[in-house]
């Protein structure tokens, strides 16, 4: 039987052109096949690579010690030495959803030879192994290969439990209907793959996020950056634009500090519009991940700041988990930034921006 893994990924671009009387209808029909055809050969790679991965590994377990320990041990040993020669992408909780992957999908390849044509993207895969219940996360793997599904869509119902609605309803037309009016936004971006940091890591690309920022937005950034290293009271830039990954979705904290007086990071996130509920209880998910994945034994807790750069009002949002108010309002406030000095440094940059879009303008319409 011929290998249709291996013929999906075949470029047979050039093979299926025809041409026509409609010069525009042809460009544009090249254009989406090419990208259609890039789209199936990185994922085909990528879904099989990560199912060998996760295959050799539980066969390496196998033959070791019938200990949950030893396991552990050896995902954290490849998880060190393939990050070292290889960078992101292969930290611990991506081998072992590589292992998972393997065990709960075996009908993908048949030990190492494909077998049948996985339709679906690896962050497909991924959000469908949230499912533990083998019926829920089947019937959610054939709906999304069926309609189409985009990664948004997918994980929205299972976070909505679609399934499960569907399954109690008694007008599941009425619950479908509702379903693809809340998804259709999401169905719209063609070029989510592109976008998606996982292919980005995959191809050894370095993530790109500057198609998310305006430029607004990283001219604040890059002068608030500025702006507290100069106020000297112990900040040491740490990174911006850091990826943090969850099960759900991928987030970027735009700066990140370590204060070396006060011991502790310090995240700041820059809203273009007013500031909301989630994007305060967005920064405490970003405090509480930094707490139990970067804090060291001798700091302190994470702080959090989350500026609003809004046409009427810039404000400035102080988040500390609940139990550290008091040491923030006693000891933190003291070295950082103030409310008035942050929202000060956004109008300044805010006005500086506008003067140079004026400029810029002039200068084109001379």
């Amino acid at each position: 039987m011929e290998n249709k893994l291996k013929k999906i990924g075949q470029n047979n671009l050039m093979g299926n052109f025809v041409k026509t009387d409609d010069l525009l209808k042809d460009m544009c029909g090249i254009i989406e096949s090419s990208r259609e055809a890039a789209y199936k050969a990185v994922n085909v790679a990528l879904v099989q690579r990560n199912w060998l991965l996760g295959y050799r590994i539980a066969s390496e377990e196998m033959q070791g010690e019938e200990r949950a320990e030893y396991g552990s041990e050896l995902i954290k040993n490849l998880s060190k030495k393939l990050t070292q020669s290889y960078g992101k992408g292969f930290d611990y909780s991506s081998l072992y959803k590589f292992v998972r992957f393997y065990k709960e999908f075996p009908e993908i390849l048949d030990s190492v030879r494909p077998k049948s044509l996985p339709l679906l993207s690896w962050t497909h895969y991924r959000i469908l192994l949230q499912v533990n219940d083998k019926e829920a996360r089947d019937w959610y793997e054939k709906e999304a290969i069926e309609q189409t599904w985009s990664v948004r869509t997918l994980q929205r119902n299972i976070s909505s439990q679609y399934y499960y609605r569907m399954l109690k309803t008694q007008k599941k037309e009425l619950v479908e209907g509702e379903m693809k009016e809340l998804v259709a936004p999401y169905q719209n971006d063609t070029l989510e793959f592109i976008k998606d940091p996982v292919i980005a890591e995959f191809l050894g690309f370095s993530q790109d996020t500057d198609f998310t920022e305006s430029d607004l937005e990283k001219s604040i950034l890059s002068k608030l950056q500025k702006f507290l290293m100069e106020l000297g009271r112990g900040y040491a830039f740490v990174a911006r634009q850091q990826h943090i990954h969850t099960e759900k979705q991928d987030y970027y904290i735009d700066l990140v500090f370590y204060n070396y007086i006060l011991k502790c990071f310090v995240l700041i996130d820059l809203k273009t519009e007013k500031i909301t509920h989630q994007d305060v209880g967005q920064m405490d998910m970003y405090i509480r991940m930094y707490d139990e994945l970067k804090r060291s034994e001798g700091d302190n807790p994470t702080i959090g700041i989350v500026l609003c750069s809004d046409t009427d009002d810039d404000i400035a949002r102080y988040s500390v988990m609940h139990g550290n108010e008091q040491l923030f309002a006693s000891k933190y406030k003291l070295y950082l930034p103030t409310e008035e000095e942050l929202k000060a440094e956004i109008e300044t940059q805010k006005a500086m921006s506008y003067l140079q879009q004026q400029s810029s303008k002039e200068e084109k319409n001379e």
